[in-house]
């Protein structure tokens, strides 16, 4: 019995050449354009829900740029379990509309603005964003109508405000109701590795001001930069070229 086993059981050596003619099959799959394209360079994704609006919205369809802040475990394609930290690291800029997991929850893709990085005190007060201390500027734009972004009725008029971070970068915020929930927070001081999401749909995201549901996000669970909207379809199926093109 014993010779048997060993006579069945593959050697190292064996089981070292599989590996190798494995990887040798395996090589054009993974040197072919559409698999580098989807694993290395952009993934897709939809938007399934309004918490980013006016940015993105139900029906968009986004690239987002995986080499953008490096590979991490979940960025980087068949990365295993045990894998940390980032390789060629770099971390996201005020207002950077990313894709990433969180630490309560790494099955789900999230999307959402980052307004604050390492170090920043960040603040909602009375409805307007806080950094360090001072309100980032905003700019009241016309009233639009609410609809499915707030779930309200169509006639329902909402406040849009134009807000710039203090790098410049500049993006549309809507809000649904005055003194919502999270309209007043403490003062989040954002730790090392980490940064600080909001959605742009201010009354209606689960976003950093949730510590018990998101919180802060450690730089290791970016899975990409959003970049453009490649595609957009309207609830009735119809195609929205109007909202087509870079994403800011």
């Amino acid at each position: 019995m014993t010779t048997l086993q060993q006579t069945i059981r593959p050697s190292a050596q064996s089981r070292e050449w599989k590996a190798i003619v494995i990887l040798i099959l395996l090589v054009p799959v993974l040197w072919s354009p559409p698999f580098l394209f989807r694993f290395f360079l952009y993934q897709p994704f939809n938007i399934p829900s309004n918490s980013m609006a006016p940015t993105l919205i139900v029906g968009d369809y986004v690239l987002a740029a995986k080499s953008a802040y490096g590979y991490d475990r979940y960025s980087l394609p068949f990365a295993p379990s045990w894998f940390s930290g980032q390789i060629f690291a770099a971390g996201p800029d005020y207002g950077d509309v990313v894709v990433f997991r969180t630490p309560k929850d790494t099955s789900v893709d999230y999307v959402k603005r980052v307004v604050a990085l390492p170090g920043d005190r960040v603040q909602m007060r009375g409805g307007q964003l806080i950094l360090n201390d001072r309100p980032v500027t905003r700019v009241a734009l016309p009233s639009v109508a609410g609809g499915t972004v707030c779930g309200t009725d169509d006639g329902v008029k909402i406040k849009r405000w134009r807000e710039t971070l203090p790098n410049g970068a500049s993006y549309l915020t809507d809000d649904c109701v005055d003194n919502g929930f999270f309209d007043n927070t403490n003062v989040y001081t954002v730790p090392s590795g980490h940064f600080f999401v909001l959605g742009d749909n201010r009354d209606n995201s689960t976003d950093s001001r949730m510590m018990s549901a998101m919180g802060f996000i450690p730089m290791d669970h970016l899975v990409g930069k959003v970049t453009r909207i490649f595609w957009s379809l309207g609830p009735n199926g119809r195609l929205r070229g109007e909202r087509m093109g870079k994403v800011w």
